[in-house]
């Protein structure tokens, strides 16, 4: 470095050599203008195809959300519409059943790219799971639209393995963006989620551009989203920028967040390794998962904890009540756990980032009152902060809460984050991410490792220690 210094410094000396940099630094803003342009070309077709598919799916999961509220008894087909799913996966889908799984594993090996067949396939599991009352949510199918459309448009761009790596974390960018209208924290989470504890810095201004776009192309549609409504403003603790007791309660519930993220993810992979082992065949899991969840919803005597539970027509806990006081029941968060865990394990499909946000939003409203806290700025911190455990994406969850609740509050939010993403380890939702940086130096060992290969790893480890008991 110190020799390139004074290379230049002795040009620098010289009529010739202050020329010859100067042309040097014009080829370097030249190349850095030919590099947006080329970017902006490609990314403009996925721009407009995503944001508009996205918002053709927010209006048809609208639909399909208002048409079971008025006619409850199509809950009974669930099984029925399972078996569909199942099958069309079976037939036409096999390669992308693995979903955002898959997306994640061919960004980081992007040669054999990802099919086109994964965008409709999603698009009409999901629309199908909740048309029914299956408990799901919608960012995992917008990232698997986003990562469609990208892998067909590649068939006719035919970019290279590098520049394919970044317009598939685009198309992840573009869709999370666009159906949560959060675009700075969709850019971000594209980043972030690849690998815990590093971000993909190289695809900054494709990610931040497909996002923006997205967003744009969905809201000229005429798609809309919820807005959430926290009113409390924490004041601060005399001459801190914070109140001091506050945070002490934001981190205590951050740790319970990150709790609660270990458990819906464990439940979640934990069911799906049940069903496989149990049932054979992949049209059954599903019928049964239907049937399990006609069950319980019999059993508790309500629908509460069926479909995105953004609202609830009927009074009962939802997204939007958890930031009202009293708006959710003590145990709701624990249901919607279950029932989410059962119809995604089970094979139907749709996101678990919706049904996380009642999670840690319900969850919320419980510990505010627990906690001697305001409700709404609870049910903000779970809202964010059990999603950030669960996808071990903090920074992309605290720009998120920004985004939807204000900056107000934007301190408690990312403590609430970034202690939930710590507890919760090396688990997640994304088996597929790799650890590029552990948590702490304990977990130096699981470097570069995937969260699958993690879980196997520990399992195989307790099954050798129980036989060597025995």
């Amino acid at each position: 470095m110190s020799r390139k210094l004074n290379l230049e410094e002795r040009m620098r000396g010289y009529p010739g050599g202050r020329a010859a940099l100067g042309l040097a630094d014009a080829a370097g803003h030249a190349a850095s203008v030919r590099y947006l342009a080329r970017w902006g070309v490609l990314l403009t077709p996925l721009v407009v195809l995503v944001g508009s598919a996205c918002a053709l799916f927010l209006w048809s999961l609208e639909e399909a959300t208002e048409l079971r509220w008025e006619q409850e008894w199509m809950i009974v087909f669930l099984p029925l519409a399972g078996v569909a799913v199942g099958g069309m996966y079976r037939w036409l889908g096999r390669e992308v059943e693995a979903g955002n799984n898959l997306i994640v594993d061919r960004i980081h090996r992007p040669g054999a790219g990802v099919p086109v067949r994964m965008a409709p396939l999603i698009f009409t599991g999901t629309v199908v799971t909740h048309l029914f009352g299956g408990s799901a949510g919608r960012e995992g199918t917008a990232v698997q639209l986003g990562g469609g459309i990208a892998g067909g448009l590649n068939h006719f761009l035919r970019l290279s393995p590098e520049e394919l790596r970044v317009f598939l974390m685009a198309g992840v960018a573009a869709g999370f963006g666009a159906v949560f209208g959060t675009p700075l924290a969709g850019a971000i989470f594209a980043m972030e989620v690849i690998a815990i504890g590093k971000m993909e810095y190289g695809a900054l201004i494709p990610v931040l551009f497909a996002s923006l776009g997205a967003d744009y192309v969905t809201s000229a549609w005429g798609a809309h989203h919820t807005h959430y409504s926290v009113a409390t403003v924490a004041g601060t603790g005399g001459t801190l920028p914070f109140d001091l007791w506050l945070m002490a309660k934001a981190v205590v519930a951050g740790v319970v967040f990150g709790l609660v993220a270990i458990a819906f993810g464990e439940l979640t992979h934990g069911l799906g390794t049940v069903f496989r082992r149990v049932i054979a065949s992949p049209l059954l899991r599903p019928a049964v998962g239907g049937v399990l969840v006609i069950g319980l919803a019999g059993a508790l005597g309500t629908t509460t904890y069926l479909g995105l539970g953004v609202t609830n027509p009927d009074g009962g806990t939802s997204i939007v009540s958890s930031f009202e006081e009293g708006g959710a029941t003590p145990l709701a968060w624990a249901w919607k756990m279950v029932f989410t865990a059962v119809t995604l394990a089970s094979g139907f499909k749709g996101g678990e980032v919706t049904p996380l946000f009642f999670i840690g939003a319900s969850l919320g409203n419980v510990l505010g009152d627990v906690l001697r806290g305001p409700a709404d700025l609870f049910a903000a911190l779970g809202f964010v902060a059990v999603f950030a455990g669960a996808a071990n994406t903090p920074l992309a969850c605290t720009v998120m809460g920004i985004e939807l609740f204000g900056a107000e509050n934007g301190t408690y939010m990312a403590v609430a984050c970034f202690v939930s993403y710590f507890v919760s380890g090396h688990r997640g939702i994304y088996l597929s991410q790799r650890v590029g940086t552990p948590k702490h130096a304990r977990l130096d060992n699981h470097r570069e490792s995937t969260l699958r290969d993690i879980r196997e790893g520990e399992r195989e480890g307790g099954e050798a220690e129980g036989t060597g008991r025995r």
